[in-house]
Order: structure tokens, then sequence, then C-alpha cells
């Protein structure tokens, strides 16, 4: 495994290491807080892109500020709905997509 001047060999092996073996509770917590630090990305650059503030999103989804804060910095995951509602309040759609092999 190389790391150095950003060459990495094997980035599974980063992982394994960092973060545990695929499928075991350590590596899997490490994915979840990943997703949830993705998700409040996507959603706080949405939110920029529409030019609302926190307040405004958190009063068109009727919760507080602090919450879409939470969101936002993938310190919380909301529920699908709550999702769903976000991105409605954000004038965007989720679309699913199956994948072409």
């Amino acid at each position: 495994m190389q790391t150095n001047n950003h060459k990495i060999a094997d980035y599974d092996a980063v992982l394994d290491a960092k973060f545990g073996k695929e499928g075991t509770p350590e590596r899997a917590r490490a994915e979840e807080a990943a997703y949830s630090f993705y998700s409040g990305k996507i959603l706080h650059d949405a939110r920029k892109e529409a030019k609302i503030t926190q307040t405004e999103l958190a009063e068109r989804t009727q919760t507080t500020k602090s919450y879409i804060s939470k969101v936002e910095n993938g310190l919380i995951t909301p529920s699908v709905s709550f999702f769903y509602r976000i991105i409605a309040a954000l004038g965007m759609r989720v679309e699913v997509v199956k994948p072409v092999y």
C-alpha cells in the first residue's frame, strides 16, 4: 500500500485499516457517518443554490433551524419522508435510476 503523493494503490486496505473490514460493525458505523455527511453537504449546497436560509428551509419543512443545521452538518440523518420534504422544499426531486450493465 502506497500513500505518499496522494497515490493509493489499494484504497480498500486503507479503509480496512482505519475503519475495520467490510461487514464489521465499525465499518458500518463509518459508512453511515459518511453517508450522513455527504447527504448533508448535498442539501447544504442545494439550499445555498436556492438562496434560502436555514430558517426559511425550516419554516418550509415545519421544523427548526437547529434541526436543519444538524442535517446539513451530517450530525443526524433525517427519515426518508423528511428527506423528501426537504428536497421538495428546495424545489428538487429524487430520481431512482436502474443502473445499466
